[in-house]
């Protein structure tokens, strides 16, 4: 269940300092400070209270033009949040603001507002990772304009967004551990890992009486064929690295995620470019022979007008769709909440979200895209006089 809304959650915008000199590899270190938060309720908690597994979403919502940081979080652990952004970035401010989800009529679609929105699938086992900014950094590069920012062309796209048109991205995540994972990422992952690097799964041991019968006869012990060592030798370059990928992304602190983006315009502002500027983002994260993204077909907010179903309220279940996109992503919930199925959700790694959320530079994203703040805000130092009454 990812209906966490027993846990009182709040949501805090982070407004970038005017310069960010530190690598993307920053974020990742917030993120794993964000798994701390890891902690199932027990079984009352659960069943009686109706409590889940903690969880955040990291959100971009891109309104009349001007980009935002979020992060919707628990309430409780606020400080815990704050602590691990301001510890990488120290220039950073961070403070609470009203639910941008609110700011627009409740009743999306209507005669003035429209709607078109997607979830996200891995179609191809999440065993295997995303391209991520390791793939796209050169960390060895000392110039800061000539390192590469995923996220600068999505920046761009969303800051030449007009007055009336909204892009929402939504990234969830709830950590995870190998003993607490309804997905069994681990078990998946080893099995993947085994198969490609052509390592064969040990047998289970003989039941104990079949041994003590063997012994009693006086029997040698069984011989099983002898197996290559090191079979992963045997292969090539390019399956190397992919066996090497799914092994680093075991390794790295894992979350349980669902991934989406909504444009909200008015009807008279629509434009292509709504609906395209996410989607190219994300697609530049589809990894050649590894792990890729892809819209889900079933949510997109659009209804196929095949022979078969033409007259069968295409409208009504258009409808209908848009008003659950819109639902969906106010809660914060996966499609088709509250039924849990295998595509709704996948597990990404550290490295990956790092990659999808995380604060660009001034080199890659200009004061010009991105509002920043010239110095962070400070308390008076305790020394200064204080004029008594």
């Amino acid at each position: 269940m990812w209906d966490d809304n027993k846990n009182i959650k709040t949501l805090i915008e982070i407004r970038l300092p005017g310069e960010i000199n530190k690598p993307i590899r920053a974020m990742e270190v917030v993120i794993t400070g964000f798994w701390q938060i890891y902690g199932p309720p027990n079984w009352f908690e659960e069943w009686w209270e109706g409590q889940d597994d903690l969880s955040f979403s990291f959100e971009i919502a891109a309104i009349n033009g001007i980009p935002h940081f979020l992060l919707r979080i628990p309430k409780k652990q606020k400080e815990l949040f704050e602590t691990h952004i301001h510890a990488q970035y120290p220039d950073a401010e961070v403070f609470e603001v009203e639910d941008y989800t609110k700011k627009v009529p409740q009743n999306i679609p209507n005669d003035r507002w429209g709607i078109w929105g997607t979830d996200y699938v891995m179609p191809k086992s999440d065993c295997y990772p995303l391209k991520t900014y390791k793939d796209f950094e050169n960390e060895a590069e000392p110039k800061e304009e000539k390192k590469i920012d995923p996220l600068a062309s999505l920046m761009e796209g969303l800051s030449k967004m007009e007055k009336g048109e909204q892009i929402w991205i939504q990234i969830k995540a709830k950590p995870i551990t190998a003993e607490n994972d309804g997905s069994n990422f681990m078990e998946r992952s080893k099995k993947e890992y085994n198969k490609l690097a052509g390592r064969k799964e040990k047998p289970p041991p003989p039941p104990i009486w079949e041994e003590v019968i063997r012994i009693l006869r006086g029997l040698p012990e069984e011989k099983h064929e002898s197996e290559e060592a090191f079979p992963e030798m045997g292969l090539t370059p390019g399956e190397k690295d992919i066996v090497t990928s799914i092994e680093n992304k075991r390794k790295k602190h894992l979350f349980s995620c669902f991934v989406r983006y909504v444009y909200i315009h008015k009807k008279e502002k629509f434009s292509g470019k709504g609906i395209k500027i996410p989607m190219s983002y994300f697609n530049q994260l589809n990894n050649q022979g590894l792990g890729f993204m892809i819209p889900r077909g079933e949510t997109i907010t659009k209804v196929k007008q095949n022979w078969y179903d033409f007259f069968w309220f295409i409208q009504k279940r258009l409808y209908l769709k848009k008003r659950m996109m819109f639902r969906n992503y106010k809660r914060r919930v996966p499609a088709n909440f509250p039924v849990d199925d295998d595509e709704s959700t996948y597990v990404l790694s550290s490295e990956e979200l790092a990659t999808m959320f995380h604060f660009p530079s001034r080199a890659s994203v200009p004061p010009s895209v991105i509002q920043r703040i010239d110095s962070r805000k400070q308390e008076a130092p305790y020394e200064l006089p204080v004029e008594e009454d």
